[in-house]
């Protein structure tokens, strides 16, 4: 009896044996088809992937003696943090003007098969030469058809036969938690290819460029990653790789790809013009936080609470008003004030589009004929008329005080400060709160235009600001 049990139990043992063995081949099987099937996917897709080569001549004065300036071990930031207001002269006693060539690496997408090439403006959009290397050794020289650096998104062409191209896909149907695939030449190592998930979308207020809507991942990507597709496993482009979150340069888990959807839009415009006209409001917006709803009526925190409205403009036209809470516009929900941002830069300028609002807790619905954005060298501040400074401020509210720590303080606070203008030439940065100009105190939106008009802006203007390191002053002019 007791043999026929011992047998019994060895039988089952072999049984249970190799169906675990069968289950572990199962398992490793799909793993193994798994990978291989993500290796067809890049096999297919990197061969509309193209490494981008760009050279720009500059003009720079320089001496020998400036190769070890003891000013160059330290940035910016660190005299920002540590020297408030100073700025140390790097330039040499005795200039010698020299002519060099900066080179630049990048990478890009074919999208068409007329060599049409999707990539970043911060890649491409300055540079004299365009090279383009494909996958299968082949180089061509490409021209630049027009460039968009409020998206960071530019477009290149090559004159070649037999290009891959990529698939778009739809980044509004991007799921956080979806796997994805990013390809590009990061420092220059050609056709690198990393794999994560989506971690986030719809990022904005990144500081990166002014229309922000982010797919983040965290596939690697690193410097010459720029301009190259994030694909899904369909294969598909859905973004289009720009920055990364780094304190060190490299990468560090964070980054940030344009939404191909709204890479398209700017593409084809790029396309078909040149360059992007963007639908115009003539607002300063803000996001809306609990306690303002609770004061203008308003049930959740979605929406886009209007601050100011500029005479002349077409929300003025239409008859918005400050305090206006905007919850739909052509239809779509409307979510934060960077939502009704790309929302109206991604309409057409002279559509007709129905907007609803909340205005003093009751809903209302309103046309209003979108402008034209202004170009860049004619951008009057959407929330206080300053010209063409680069400059958005808005009245210091008692809820903007509690939030900055501005209690006790009068003055207009600064909301936005376009990269490269007068303002952030001068050191000015969101946040900040402008307390005097001219020596003379800042109460209102109104009060500060006053001022500026009255002071000589080509000569500048002396301005006293306050921040979390305390007060100082800083000279803005239009020059």
């Amino acid at each position: 009896m007791n043999k026929k049990i011992l047998l019994v139990f060895t039988l089952v043992c072999c049984v249970l044996s190799w169906n675990t063995a069968l289950a572990d081949n199962s398992s490793l099987q799909a793993l193994v088809e798994a990978s291989q099937a993500r290796a067809e996917i890049v096999d297919k897709v990197q061969k509309a992937v193209v490494h981008i080569k760009v050279e720009k001549t500059l003009n720079t004065s320089r001496h020998p003696s400036t190769l070890n300036n003891p000013y160059d071990l330290f940035n910016d930031e660190f005299f920002d943090r540590f020297f408030p207001g100073m700025r140390p002269d790097r330039r040499p006693r005795f200039p010698q003007q020299r002519q060099f060539k900066q080179e630049g690496l990048g990478s890009g997408s074919i999208i068409d098969s007329k060599g049409h090439i999707l990539t970043n403006n911060h890649v491409v959009g300055e540079a004299d030469k365009i090279m383009v290397r494909l996958t299968d050794g082949r180089e061509f020289e490409a021209k630049l058809v027009g460039a968009d650096p409020l998206s960071d998104i530019a477009v290149i062409k090559i004159d070649g036969e037999d290009l891959s191209q990529l698939p778009f896909g739809n980044s509004d149907e991007v799921r956080v938690g979806e796997s994805v695939i990013a390809i590009g030449n990061p420092f220059g190592l050609s056709y690198t290819v990393t794999m994560g998930i989506v971690s986030a979308k719809g990022r904005s207020n990144v500081g990166i460029v002014d229309y922000e809507n982010f797919i983040q991942t965290d596939a690697a990507i690193n410097p010459g990653n720029s301009g190259g597709p994030l694909i899904n496993l369909k294969g598909q482009i859905i973004g289009v790789n720009t920055a990364i979150f780094t304190k060190s340069g490299g990468y560090q888990g964070i980054g940030f790809a344009v939404p191909i959807n709204m890479a398209q839009h700017i593409m084809n415009e790029l396309i078909a013009e040149g360059k992007v006209s963007r639908g115009w409001l003539g607002v300063g917006i803000q996001d809306i936080t609990p306690d303002l709803a609770k004061n203008f009526g308003i049930k959740n925190n979605q929406g886009a609470l209007i601050a100011s409205v500029m005479p002349q403009s077409p929300a003025a036209n239409a008859g918005l008003q400050q305090g206006d809470v905007i919850v739909q516009f052509g239809g779509r929900q409307i979510q934060d004030s960077s939502h009704l941002r790309n929302t109206v830069g991604n309409t057409k300028p002279d559509s007709e589009i129905s907007v609803e609002l909340i205005r003093k807790g009751k809903s209302q619905v309103i046309t209003v004929k979108l402008g034209k954005r202004p170009e860049k060298d004619e951008l009057i501040s959407e929330a206080s008329p300053t010209g063409p400074l680069g400059l958005t401020v808005q009245n210091l509210t008692p809820e903007l005080a509690n939030k900055f720590g501005y209690d006790n303080h009068s003055g207009v606070i600064i909301a936005n400060v376009t990269q490269n203008s007068s303002a952030h030439a001068a050191g000015l940065r969101s946040g900040m709160l402008i307390t005097e100009v001219n020596q003379q105190r800042v109460t209102d939106i109104k009060t500060f235009n006053m001022l500026l008009q009255k002071g000589d802006l080509q000569q500048g203007v002396l301005l006293l600001v306050q921040s979390q390191r305390g007060s100082r002053y800083l000279i803005l002019s239009s020059k």
